[in-house]
């Protein structure tokens, strides 16, 4: 019985770590957040420097478990952001690359 009850768990949480791999390309991703956010995060473990109060590309991978939400907040980011206008496919190449970083 309780197996029964646990596969639809297991069905959703594999589905999501899929739907994370599928928003586009990782590597497009690290380009774009090397360019675009490097001077305030750490967008990589190569990287040395960053603002000392802005989390980590890592740090945010740990916390953000939703794909959909990074991806609706890079759509619109925070004030404190330098004003980026990001295509949805170089949305989709950021939270992919932030995903891997889990």
């Amino acid at each position: 019985m309780l197996r029964i009850l646990l596969m639809p768990v297991l069905a959703l949480s594999l589905a999501g770590a899929a739907s994370a791999e599928n928003w586009g390309d990782p590597a497009s991703g690290r380009r774009i957040a090397e360019r675009w956010c490097a001077a305030c995060h750490i967008v990589s473990p190569e990287q040395t420097s960053g603002i000392a109060d802005v989390r980590s590309f890592q740090a945010i991978a740990a916390l953000t478990e939703d794909p959909q939400s990074l991806a609706t907040f890079l759509a619109d980011p925070h004030p404190v952001m330098s004003n980026i206008q990001l295509t949805r496919r170089e949305i989709g190449d950021l939270v992919a690359y932030i995903a891997s970083l889990r």
